[in-house]
């Protein structure tokens, strides 16, 4: 039976640099945003979902346009709420299915953004949660050019404050440098394999 180490952080954080370094260290990752992607593209059950509910959102080729259901998100609070409600239980079972192919690994790693808004932290071992001064955290997310101040303000009022998810997190991982979280990762690793074999 693995390991199960969450990770989570805001957006902004460093959250796919930080599960990049885990992969390279040999864990395999399941990741929450990647799962999305794969079920939104065209005849895929996200999508077919979203298309029943929210025709506006889709293309004529079936891809989900996020850029239009972002639009309805900022229009209609209620819109991401029906979202979560079709599309969560599509994604976990995807999870359910990757925790089942690599039961024999010994750690494993959950990359989901949302882990402690869905409860999620309760089925992991350990949390890390990424974490960098709000003001990076901001410069990041504007600088990627994807999204306004108000859809960033949006999306961080959805998601538990970091400090929160500080509070809450068996390890910390701080990305404010690459070489910061590199060691942090290796530091966790190491520490969850020495409570392991005790």
């Amino acid at each position: 039976m693995s390991f199960v180490l969450g990770l989570t952080g805001s957006i902004g954080m460093g959250k796919s640099t930080t599960a990049q370094m885990f992969a390279d260290e040999g864990l395999p990752v399941w990741d929450a945003d990647a799962t999305v992607h794969r079920l939104y593209h065209p005849g895929q059950p996200a999508a077919l979902a979203i298309a029943a509910l929210f025709p506006g959102a889709i293309d004529p080729d079936g891809q989900v346009n996020r850029a239009a259901l972002r639009a309805m998100i900022q229009a209609d609070a209620t819109v991401l709420d029906r979202l979560n409600a079709a599309v969560h239980p599509l994604v976990a079972a995807d999870r359910a299915a990757f925790l089942a192919r690599n039961e024999a690994d010994e750690i494993v790693l959950l990359d989901v953004p949302l882990l402690y808004e869905i409860g999620l932290d309760t089925a992991c071992n350990a949390v890390a949660v990424v974490s960098a001064p709000a003001a990076v955290q901001r410069q990041r997310v504007l600088d990627r050019g994807a999204m306004t101040e108000a859809e960033f303000q949006t999306i961080l009022s959805r998601q538990l404050p970091d400090a929160e998810k500080r509070k809450r997190a068996t390890y910390v991982i701080p990305t404010t440098s690459l070489e910061a979280a590199h060691q942090a990762v290796r530091d966790v690793l190491a520490d969850i394999r020495r409570t392991k074999d005790a």
